[in-house]
């Protein structure tokens, strides 16, 4: 047996053709485009050219964007003024801010002030609530790109066991909450967890969100299992993931890889995330909103 590949550039390009339809159709419609804000806070390179590609990705499917680029010295205070701005402007649709912060930002307080209505990450802590409810809010990008891959290659997930590395904030709480939503019955591992191996081959749905570069080999993988790989390193100037990806190829059942992975899918599920909360503040119906 040899694993399906999960090409998730592939994913990402089909997604965002149907939300540059969408765009189009809203603007066609007479309305204006759907906005987001993005606050970058400091010099972090690898922050600054994510941010980049999230700003030419809005230009290809035609959302206006605009990125806050704060110094690293800025305070709390000062970020929070920005942000309750962004809050107040009705022609801003969705707000990021940039993860991570400088050490003497509050994160919390900073994801705290982001309004419900506008928080495209789902990190507000109400949306989590929401979440947790199985409500259908806004989730964050990453966890939400790795259930559209799950979907679009009809992996069952009601019913399957599903095991979760990393409980970030980020990736592997929300991660977990939607596959709780989705019926999976779901257990979160992290670096204190014992005999991880023994657990990882009961999950029929493996999801590594661990950063720790090939750590899953063939003795975690249970026969048949899908494996989704969020983690990514750079590792000797190439990326690469917490999967031994050549060690797991012939035991899974679906693999993806690293690059072309789930990384694609973050930025295209933050398009699709700006065009949610668009059409929740009024801006589009919601028919001209993907709800796939």
């Amino acid at each position: 047996m040899t694993a399906t590949i999960i090409d998730g550039k592939s994913i990402a390009a089909t997604i965002e053709d149907e939300v540059t339809a969408q765009v189009a159709a809203i603007v066609d419609a007479g309305r204006r485009a759907p906005s987001l804000h993005v606050v970058l806070c400091g010099d972090d390179p690898a922050s600054a050219a994510y941010v980049r590609s999230k700003g030419k990705a809005c230009a290809r499917v035609g959302i206006t964007s605009q990125t806050h680029a704060l110094p690293a010295t800025t305070t709390t205070a000062e970020l929070l003024e920005l942000l309750g701005r962004l809050n107040q402007d009705d022609t801003v649709d969705a707000v990021l801010v940039q993860l991570p912060l400088p050490g003497q930002i509050d994160q919390d307080a900073v994801l705290l002030a982001v309004a419900v209505a506008k928080d495209v990450d789902g990190l507000n802590p109400t949306n989590y609530g929401m979440l947790a409810q199985g409500r259908d809010v806004v989730a964050s990008c990453t966890p939400r790109g790795c259930m559209e891959l799950l979907a679009r290659h009809h992996v069952p997930v009601s019913g399957a066991r599903a095991v979760v590395l990393g409980r970030s904030v980020l990736v592997g709480r929300p991660l977990a909450v939607l596959l709780t939503n989705a019926n999976a019955t779901v257990t979160v591992a992290h670096s204190k967890t014992r005999d991880l191996a023994a657990l990882c081959r009961e999950a029929d749905i493996l999801i590594s969100a661990m950063g720790r570069p090939g750590l899953i080999g063939a003795d975690f993988v249970k026969p048949g299992a899908c494996v989704i790989d969020v983690g990514t390193t750079r590792v000797d100037d190439r990326l690469r993931g917490d999967v031994d990806f050549d060690a797991v190829l012939p035991i899974a059942g679906w693999l993806t890889p690293v690059p072309r992975g789930v990384g694609p899918m973050t930025i295209v599920m933050l398009l699709r995330n700006t065009l949610m909360l668009a059409r929740a503040a009024g801006v589009v119906t919601t028919a001209a909103v993907p709800t796939s």
